[in-house]
């Protein structure tokens, strides 16, 4: 019996481009230390790194019926932190070259800069991370696994783009001014770049989870809205207007608020289904009328790891949790896509082998 996907190997790429972002990620981060001083990097370090583990509580929650694997969500992140960072400064840096020559003042090359070479480039190099992940594509299974990839890579950027913004402050006005930067960054505006970048998640979900002829036209306009979404954010904060900061402001929530809907909308629907689906395996003593109640419900299904580890059955608890929801995916991927018979078979065979396993009660 071949092994279920939940436990498939990573592969080198993903493991090379992990080391990689981290690397560079690391890289940076000693520059601004050697630049900016203990003091200052400490403090703005201290302040990039406070907001995150809510932050990273508030993504994770989004797909707890189906969590993705840790070393694909650690390889968004590092990316976001590394290559994008990298490879975002270097990209915007030659952009406003061309303008300075160009003729144009100090004053509208940063303008140009923050407003349209930024989120350009920024959006671009965050999203790219998903379709690296497009060779895994198993692993995206619904658009809120586009969104929790995309916050992931959005929150690895913001965190290491922080440090760098509140060194700058620090250094211009102490640290009275950093402090008063992260106020902003950090508790009024702190899920900025997950927003934008979870824009291009839902596109390549989308093209990832259906059939129609257009689906691959999703990932551009989900990439524009990205960039729509972050360039009206900087433009609104170059103007120095409160009017503007409030109206972006407005318009990000909104779109939080959508990415929201579309999570609780598809969770809905995952256990919809799961309690469609679900009782028909009954007949392999899987499955039974208690397993599908417990399923259907995450209160259920935290209790129940709750008694399992009471009885130390919690990872064997986990482990037919998780099987029996990629058991659910998989229906709901040939439903939607289609998947190819043997194959299908194959599957489903390693997930019941995954289930019967770990059922121990």
């Amino acid at each position: 019996m071949t092994a279920p996907p939940l436990a498939q190997r990573p592969s080198k790429a993903l493991l090379i481009g992990l080391v990689v972002s981290g690397v560079l990620a690391l890289a940076v981060l000693a520059i601004m230390l050697f630049s900016g001083g203990p003091v200052g990097f400490g403090l703005s370090a201290l302040l990039a790194v406070a907001p995150l583990p809510v932050l990273l509580a508030a993504v994770l929650s989004l797909d707890r019926l189906e969590p993705e694997p840790k070393l694909h969500l650690a390889f968004a992140f590092a990316w976001g932190a590394g290559v994008a960072i990298v490879a975002g400064i270097a990209l915007t840096l030659v952009g406003q070259e061309f303008f300075v020559r160009a003729g144009y003042t100090s004053t509208a090359v940063e303008n140009i800069g923050a407003v349209v070479l930024a989120p350009i480039v920024e959006e671009a190099l965050k999203g790219s991370a998903l379709l690296l992940l497009l060779r895994r594509r198993a692993e995206i299974d619904g658009l809120t696994d586009g969104i929790v990839y995309a916050s992931m890579a959005g929150l690895g950027f913001a965190a290491v783009e922080n440090v760098g913004y509140y060194l700058l402050a620090f250094g211009e006005d102490g640290a009275g001014a950093a402090v008063q930067l992260f106020v902003l960054r950090g508790l009024i505006d702190p899920l900025g770049h997950p927003i934008y970048t979870s824009m291009i998640g839902l596109g390549v979900a989308y093209a990832l989870t259906r059939r129609n002829p257009a689906r691959y036209a999703a990932i551009p306009f989900g990439y524009v809205g990205a960039v729509f979404l972050h360039g009206l954010w900087n433009g609104a904060a170059t103007t120095g207007s409160l009017e503007w900061v409030g109206v972006a402001y407005l318009v990000i929530m909104a779109a939080l608020v959508l990415l929201i809907v579309v999570t609780v909308v598809e969770r809905r629907h995952l256990i919809a289904r799961m309690a469609f689906y679900l009782p028909a395996y009954g007949q392999t003593g899987l499955v039974s009328d208690a397993d599908v109640r417990m399923l259907t419900t995450l209160s259920a299904r935290k209790a129940a790891r709750k008694w399992a580890r009471g009885a130390g059955l919690g990872q064997a608890m986990s482990d037919y949790q998780q099987a029996a929801t990629e058991l659910t995916m998989l229906h709901l991927r040939a439903e939607r896509q289609g998947v190819e018979p043997r194959r299908f078979a194959m599957e489903r065979d390693a997930l019941l082998g995954a289930m019967a396993r770990a059922r121990r009660w």
